[in-house]
């Protein structure tokens, strides 16, 4: 019988990345858009842009949460920490992305945000931009320690958006 690995005293498995990540979510939701622009002219003449823009925001979040839930689906959790049974998964969508399930949340924001013509979620979704590079570099650390092979897989494929970061 192998012992477990024991944790690290101050961070234990991510547990408050996963609070902050929620607070975050809800910060969003509850977010008002800012500026009100949804009765002027150029609103109503942009549509014909934003609705792309959102459907291909959204329908590429879906795509990257779903394929990436699927693909680890057994080592699925919502702290940064890996499981304990867990492998490294780099096929499917993790040949493309290292983090689909981050940047689903990523894409789903951007595209509310430029639907809404928003900048106070634009800003928000920047804030989340550096909190998921934060929580992704935690995890990856942990992978790393688990997964030696990580490293140069993490050098050939990107972050959070398929062929660009």
């Amino acid at each position: 019988m192998t012992p477990k690995k024991t944790l690290p005293q101050k961070e234990g498995r991510g547990e408050y990345l996963v609070v902050l990540q929620f607070l975050l979510m809800a910060a969003f939701i509850l977010m008002p858009v800012w500026p009100k622009l949804h009765e002027t002219a150029y609103f109503r003449d942009s549509a014909l842009l934003r609705w792309p823009v959102l459907f291909c925001c959204w329908a590429s979040a879906l795509a990257l949460g779903g394929l990436g839930s699927h693909h680890i689906r057994e080592f699925l959790t919502p702290l940064p920490y890996p499981v304990d049974h867990n492998r490294l998964v780099t096929n499917g969508i993790y040949g493309l992305v290292r983090h689909p399930l981050y940047g689903s949340q990523l894409f789903a924001a951007f595209g509310w945000a430029v639907f809404a013509l928003s900048l106070s979620h634009l800003l928000l979704l920047c804030v989340g931009f550096l909190f998921f590079s934060f929580k992704a570099s935690k995890e990856e650390r942990w992978l790393t320690e688990r997964h030696p092979e990580y490293t140069s897989y993490a050098k050939k494929t990107k972050k959070f958006i398929p062929w660009i970061y």
